[in-house]
């Protein structure tokens, strides 16, 4: 039996031990499943401080676990931090990392922010270039015996200033002043008060005893208004008051300038017997008027006037509509274009284009935050796209078959070039153009064949920098010169 016994004493120790290797074994995977990952990118970042920070510690972001730090090491004098990224977790170029505390005891964890969707992903062995540093808990005791010594520092000029018997019998003082001036200020508005009402009292009574000298004062104006009547309609001698009353001196005022009216009359003659012997050669303006010599050098000021506006019509006026359809967009880009070509060499181009896709503004937005609920830094791109009309306004020099514009193109400055073949039939233009309006300027490639007098066929690629705004489209246009205008505008310039 005491045998048996301790047979039975044996199994139940081998029991054991295999119970408790199974369950460590099963500890250890459930352990590396959450803290290793396979299958996902390995980035990094780098960090002034570490501490608190260990290998196959968890990385999250928005409190998720994502991944784990599969190593630390020294680079540059910074914390190299290398992550692994669980298979599925994309991050963008302007991704942040920070340390932040996960409990009071110190423990760290590495929190990502992924950034932004319209940013190029980070492949691996990419750089986690936006690390934010949070303060540790020495910078944080620096910063609160700093506090501390200050708050010492006022409390010690207080208790210098009142903690004395002096001091205290200065605060009693300033109490007694403002209770003071307090019982003052009351007595004041209780006297204002009185002085307001007899105030008004007595505007009521002087304007009661101004009613009767308005009456008098509108009676003399009713007396001085019939004066001017008189003194309109009838003569000195029938004027009210003696001669130097304020009305006669009026009159006598009339008088002079009937007076100096005469005066003026006598001035006139005198100016045309000037005038007729400016007419006669006499004098320096007779001779200036007669000149030979300055009335050959007007006609001549008056032949080149009439070259320069003859130069004017000589312009020629070419219009060019087209319209284009944008396979992507799946819209319709229209364009009314005005050439005024004043040599064959040289060109001014003025266009209105409604184009489907509009015009598209970025606005990027960045926001730090100190609250442990949030991010400690967010990056907001906006996108904003206008349907609004364009305009072009450029400058064009032909050298050869090469035509080089510069000016601006689709409401923003742009240059150009139209290389011209087959006796100008087929053109094959570029424009670079849009610089801001997105990551990179907008290139467009356009060939244009005239496959019928004034009938244009185009084909061409817009937008080859930005390859997910590029677009393919093809279209027709109308071009005619003011030949073909003057039967229908009949202010259209007709060449010589």
């Amino acid at each position: 039996m005491a045998r048996l016994a301790g047979i039975t004493q044996g199994a139940k120790v081998a029991l054991f031990v295999l119970v408790l290797a199974a369950a460590s074994w099963l500890v250890y995977r459930q352990v590396a499943k959450d803290v290793a990952t396979k299958g996902g990118v390995t980035v990094y970042t780098h960090l002034k401080d570490s501490t608190g920070l260990v290998v196959k510690s968890k990385v999250k972001i928005a409190g998720i676990s994502v991944g784990s730090i599969e190593s630390i090491t020294l680079d540059r004098g910074e914390a190299k931090v290398a992550i692994r990224l669980d298979p599925g977790i994309d991050l963008h170029t302007d991704a942040t990392a920070t340390k932040r505390s996960s409990s009071l005891l110190g423990d760290m964890v590495m929190v990502l922010t992924p950034g932004s969707d319209g940013q190029a992903k980070l492949k691996d062995g990419d750089e986690i270039v936006n690390s934010v540093e949070s303060a540790s808990t020495d910078k944080i005791m620096a910063d609160l015996a700093v506090i501390a010594d200050r708050v010492k520092s006022v409390s010690i000029q207080a208790a210098n200033a009142f903690g004395t018997e002096e001091g205290g019998k200065q605060m009693k003082d300033i109490l007694k002043n403002l209770s003071e001036v307090s019982k003052e200020i009351n007595e004041t508005v209780k006297e204002n008060r009185r002085s307001v009402t007899e105030t008004i009292k007595n505007i009521e009574k002087i304007t009661n005893q101004s009613v009767p000298k308005v009456d008098k004062i509108l009676d003399n104006v009713a007396a001085v208004t019939g004066d001017f009547k008189d003194l309109l309609e009838k003569d000195k001698t029938k004027l009210k008051g003696d001669d130097k009353s304020g009305m006669a001196s009026i009159r006598d005022t009339l008088d002079r300038l009937n007076a100096a009216s005469k005066n003026l009359d006598s001035t006139l003659k005198h100016s045309d017997n000037i005038l007729d012997r400016i007419d006669k050669g006499e004098g320096t303006l007779g001779r200036l008027s007669n000149d030979s010599t300055l009335i050959n050098e007007v006609e001549g000021v008056a032949t080149d006037i009439h070259d320069f506006t003859s130069g004017i019509s000589r312009v020629q006026t070419i219009v060019d509509l087209r319209s284009e359809y944008y396979v992507r967009s799946n819209g319709i880009k229209a364009y009314v274009g005005l050439r005024l070509q004043p040599r064959e060499d040289k060109y001014y181009l003025i266009e209105l284009i409604n184009d489907p896709r509009g015009k598209t503004t970025i606005d990027q937005v960045d926001t730090y935050s100190t609250d442990p609920n949030k991010p400690p830094f967010t990056r907001e791109v906006r996108f904003e796209t206008k349907n609004d009309f364009r305009f072009s306004f450029m400058f064009a020099r032909r050298l050869g078959p090469v035509t080089m514009m510069f000016g601006i193109r689709e409401s923003s400055g742009g240059i150009g070039g139209i290389f011209h073949l087959f006796d100008d039939k087929l053109e094959i233009a570029s424009d670079l153009f849009g610089f801001g309006e997105n990551v990179h300027p907008r290139w467009r490639e356009r060939i244009s064949y005239e496959f019928a007098k004034r009938l244009w066929a185009v084909v061409g690629v817009d937008d080859l920098l930005n390859t997910d705004r590029t677009e393919i489209f093809f279209g027709a246009g109308l071009r005619f010169n003011d030949e073909d205008l003057k039967t229908i505008l009949p202010f259209a310039p007709v060449k010589p």
